[in-house]
């Protein structure tokens, strides 16, 4: 088998079944936090510097991990499987400080509360990210 071959083969893995839907979910929460700091940032950012921050981190990541996945292969892989790690970090460290130390976040972040303003995806998102690509390479 070719290197080609082989590159095609990890690409066709990620992004088949559930790894369709998270592409699908990740491109479009990279669209959501994008356009989301890009207003906050250009219009109000003195208002909620760290939470409009967060949120253009939280695009950055996003944007990140559906490159990833559509780009496949076992390097890509790994850095999508880190990179869904960091987010639940953030995730669950931005979702406690909210709910601890309110007055820090004057302005919600795409992971305020858990991801609360987004139905809980932000925190979802990563787990079934890190299950996915943990299984894609089960079936190596």
């Amino acid at each position: 088998m070719t290197a080609t071959e082989t590159g095609k083969q990890g690409t066709g893995r990620l992004v088949t079944g559930p790894g369709m839907l998270l592409v699908w979910l990740y491109g479009v929460m990279s669209v959501g936090a994008v356009s989301r700091s890009i207003y906050q940032i250009a219009t109000e950012f003195d208002r909620a510097p760290l939470a409009y921050s967060l949120s253009a981190v939280a695009a950055v990541v996003y944007a990140f991990i559906t490159y990833t996945l559509v780009r496949g292969g076992e390097t890509a892989r790994r850095a999508a499987l880190v990179c869904c790690a960091a987010e639940l970090v953030g995730v669950l460290t931005v979702g406690t400080w909210t709910l601890v130390e309110p007055s820090a976040f004057p302005d919600a972040t795409v992971w305020s509360d858990y991801g609360y303003g987004y139905i809980f995806i932000p925190v979802l998102l990563p787990l079934t990210g890190i299950w996915w690509l943990r299984r894609s390479r089960a079936a190596v």
